[in-house]
């Protein structure tokens, strides 16, 4: 091929050391179908003389500036992954003129807007497949496939290291200590593990989800965000008693009325739907739209191979452009502004477990605590004791967070209630109008 486009490539670790594998082994095929020889001239890395892997005719480097200052280099990928200085060599490049491939949540979720300006200013291409979904295709469906509908709904499991854990709880009834540690031992989950088993790893990519979807800015401010670290034995029993499988969710919501409503948490999730059976690593992200209606795409969520596949496509479709003269300036250009809904207008079913006194009258004065601050329920079970102290399940009917918040401080104060041990939301349709 007459044209060749050469990469600077910023890191080398897990899915930069992929991305060297996957374009040396599948080089034919990808200069096929890019329209162009495609090769990686630099590699932006900490230590220039360790030797790695799939680095042979490729220069490796500790100075960005070997890079930005390449006239030759068309593309700048970076995998080096955080905000600093990740986001800055993004941005360097921009302005040297090259177009950026980034698999970087964190500077999309943050800075996402600011990032496509600046493309948008320098003329250059910036696109994000990788920062969601690892290899699943996620970003270029929203953007392109989906373009004709208004879409409504996002829902996802979007973080391999807590749905392996919550996996593993289930079919094992192991404690989540139990399971965290199997984690970090088998490389799912870090010696930190706060990002994922908190809900900020899904927090961030529910944010450029619904920044996508519904055409407005959703930053990591405005995702309301729960971990599973209170996640017991307990309740992934009781959900199997009721029928439903509990996974950590990233969910986004677009209503006219109540504005985008964007949350990461645990949810009781009904057996029969299309997300209770995706399990151990893998991710799956479910959206709804006016004219496709449901689809769901699903996939392994992270991992060098996987992710450095998103981000070769984005290379191809990069190298198609330069070679035809046609490049796109940005993933996405137009943003909007729509209110975000508060987190206390949120509306959701909720299960509530409680130990209570083991004497009569307390099921009703539990039921009038919750009456009085406006929350039906739909179920309400006892099944067992706990030291002397009777456990009780309660279902709500759709109800407003700030109601179910009201709801536990007026239980709590209730002489009969000795503990509040579980709040967790239940995932169903409304079948009311929620005032």
């Amino acid at each position: 091929m007459e044209k060749t486009v050469k990469i600077g490539l910023l890191g080398a670790g897990t899915v930069g050391s992929g991305v060297l594998q996957v374009l040396r082994e599948n080089a034919r095929e990808v200069s096929l179908k890019a329209g162009a020889s495609v090769e990686i001239k630099t590699v932006l890395v900490r230590d220039a003389k360790k030797q790695r892997p799939n680095m042979e005719g490729i220069v490796a480097t500790d100075k960005i500036e070997d890079i930005l200052e390449d006239r030759e280099i068309d593309i700048v990928v970076e995998l080096m992954g955080g905000l600093h200085p990740a986001r800055e060599y993004m941005l360097a490049a921009m302005e040297a003129g090259k177009h950026v491939v980034t698999a970087n949540k964190d500077v999309i979720a943050q800075f996402g807007a600011n990032m496509f300006d600046a493309a948008e200013k320098n003329h250059v291409g910036f696109l994000f497949e990788a920062s969601v979904g690892g290899g699943i295709p996620i970003i270029r469906p929203i953007m392109e496939c989906l373009t004709a509908n208004r879409i409504t709904e996002v829902m996802g499991i979007v973080n391999g290291t807590t749905n392996y854990m919550l996996t593993k709880m289930t079919e094992l009834g192991e404690d989540y200590q139990t399971v965290l540690k199997e984690a970090q031992e088998k490389g799912y989950a870090e010696a930190n593990p706060a990002a994922d088993v908190e809900g900020l790893d899904a927090a961030r990519k529910a944010a450029i989800l619904a920044s996508l979807a519904f055409n407005t800015r959703v930053t990591l401010p405005s995702v309301s965000v729960e971990g599973i670290t209170n996640i017991t034995p307990e309740d992934i029993d009781y959900a199997r008693q009721l029928g439903y499988v509990i996974k950590l969710l990233a969910i986004a919501k677009d209503s006219p009325e109540k504005g985008v409503d964007v949350r990461v948490h645990p949810a009781f999730l009904p057996k029969d739907h299309p997300l209770a059976s995706v399990s151990d690593v893998f991710n799956a992200i479910f959206v709804k739209g006016n004219a496709v209606g449901e689809a769901m795409f699903y996939g392994r969520g992270a991992g060098s191979l996987p992710t450095a596949s998103a981000v070769i496509a984005d290379i191809v479709s990069l190298a198609r452009g330069i070679v035809n003269g046609e490049v796109r300036e940005v993933g996405f250009q137009v943003f909007g502004q729509k209110q975000i809904c508060p987190i206390e207008e949120t509306v959701s079913a909720y299960y509530v477990r409680l130990l209570v006194a083991d004497m009569p009258g307390v099921l009703g004065a539990i039921a009038t605590a919750f009456g009085d601050e406006g929350v039906s329920l739909n179920s309400v079970i006892q099944t067992r004791k706990v030291d002397n102290l009777a456990e009780i399940v309660a279902i709500t009917h759709h109800v407003k967070h700030r109601r179910i918040a009201r709801a536990q401080r007026t239980l709590s104060a209730l002489p009969v209630v000795t503990k509040i041990s579980s709040v967790i939301r239940v995932e169903t349709p409304p079948t009311m109008e929620v005032a």
